[in-house]
């Protein structure tokens, strides 16, 4: 998967459960800084770091992390 399709889903996701960046980065205990640079798609996500985002989006790993493909 690429880093801004990522980037774009947790960010939509975040916005879509009425979190601030700030919110979800209390949350997860992480820098706002951390969650800003993984949303622009600058930052290598961590896995373990994408399945504590779907746990507290409510959302599955799945979900979070699937490429938009083209089903014929």
């Amino acid at each position: 998967m690429e880093y801004d399709q990522l980037a774009g889903r947790v960010r939509a996701f975040r916005k879509l459960k009425g979190y601030t960046q700030q919110q979800l980065a209390e949350r997860l205990d992480i820098s706002v800084a951390v969650l800003g640079s993984l949303e622009r798609g600058t930052r290598k996500p961590d896995p373990k770091l994408l399945e504590r985002i779907s746990e507290t989006l409510g959302i599955s790993y799945e979900e979070l992390t699937e490429t938009n493909r083209r089903q014929d």
